[in-house]
This record gives C-alpha cells, structure tokens and sequence, in this order.
C-alpha cells in the first residue's frame, strides 16, 4: 500500500472526559513517539493529575477497518498495525475483502497476525455471483477440458450457478464489491508481547 497513513484516531484525555470535558487531537497512525509526546501534552496529560487516555473515535480510507478497533487500544500496537498495513503486499481492495470475511478480525492482534498470513486466502478478482464462481472453476481450471476429453456431452448442459454455490458453501467464501474470498489454510495465532523498537511509543498505555 501507498498510503501515507493507514488511519487517524482521536486521542482522549480520559480524566477530563470523566469531568465532562471533550479535550482530544487527531492523531495519525502510523506516528512517531516525538508526535504523540506533543498530542499528549496538548491534550493535558501530564502524568500526574491526568494519565490516561482513550479513543473517541477514528477514521480510515480502508472500508471495515475502523469497525475492528476499539475505545482503549494500546497505542504501541495501534502503531505495529498502521506501519504492517502500509508495508502489506495487499491492496486497499484486497483489504477490504479480508476484512469483509470476518476471520482473524476480532483484535489488534489478531489483524496483525491476519496481514502476516495472507496467503492462507484465496481471492478471485470481479467475481461477483454463484454463476461467475462456478463458471471460473469450470473454464479457467482445467475442468471443461476434462470432460470433453472423456466425450462427456454434460459440458454443454452444467448449471454453473450451482455448482458455484456448492463451492463457496465448502469452502465459506463470500462475494465483496471486487473479489470472492475465501480461507484456504487455518492461520496460526501470533503473539504479540513484544514490539519491535521502531514500533513503540513510550508513551502509550
């Protein structure tokens, strides 16, 4: 990917939202420990009277992608995200339809382990419906052929709408604006205790 940023997010002065004040800044991801130093400051965290914080709200060009985070994220792992989203061989599109399918989308660390294991996903671009899968598999895998080598006329009379919803119901596949995706191998849980240095913000909770 080529952004610039893979999300924003509104930082909280949690003490004084429980006082009823509203004072946060935009902050976005990835970002550096000098930047956030300056927000927090900003926002009056002084680590004394007012220490922590939590996330209002975010924002991201990326369709799905704010839905998986939540008000309290460690903001040293919200940073491991933003900088694995920018360096992902995936495209935005590409993304989005992992995130659409729901699987490995439930935590930080989880969408992680997700950008790291994209090959355990199998995506077919412009397929949009039962009848373009079953007709892809049966044209573009070989299949036609096969049958037409053993003489068998049934080519000519395959219902390519159901064999196309008998596959993406084996294989829990779902139809997105630009791909049908699918898990193809199970993907291994990560752990994430430690961040790699360039990540950390030491001063995130």
């Amino acid at each position: 990917m080529c952004n610039e940023k893979a999300f924003s997010a509104f930082i909280t002065n949690l003490g004084k939202y429980t006082e009823g004040q509203l004072i946060g800044k935009w902050v976005d991801f990835p970002t550096t420990e000098k930047e956030l130093k300056k927000v927090l400051q900003e926002i009056g965290i002084d680590r004394i009277h007012y220490e922590e914080v939590f996330i209002t709200d975010y924002e991201s060009k990326i369709a799905g992608l704010t839905d998986c985070l939540g008000q309290y994220e460690n903001l040293s792992m919200l940073n491991f995200l933003a900088y694995k989203i920018l360096e992902s061989d995936c495209s935005t599109e590409q993304l989005e339809a992992l995130l659409e399918l729901g699987e490995s989308t439930g935590s930080i660390e989880e969408l992680i382990t997700l950008l790291d294991n994209t090959d355990c996903f199998m995506m077919y671009e412009d397929i949009q419906n039962d009848f373009d899968l079953g007709y892809y598999f049966i044209h573009e895998t070989g299949m036609l052929q096969e049958l037409s080598a053993t003489g068998n006329v049934l080519a000519n009379y395959i219902d390519y709408e159901a064999f196309g919803r008998d596959i993406r119901l084996e294989e829990g596949g779902i139809y997105t604006e630009n791909y049908y995706v699918c898990l193809i191998e199970s993907i291994k849980p990560e752990t994430m205790e430690d961040i790699q240095e360039e990540y950390r913000l030491c001063m995130a909770a």
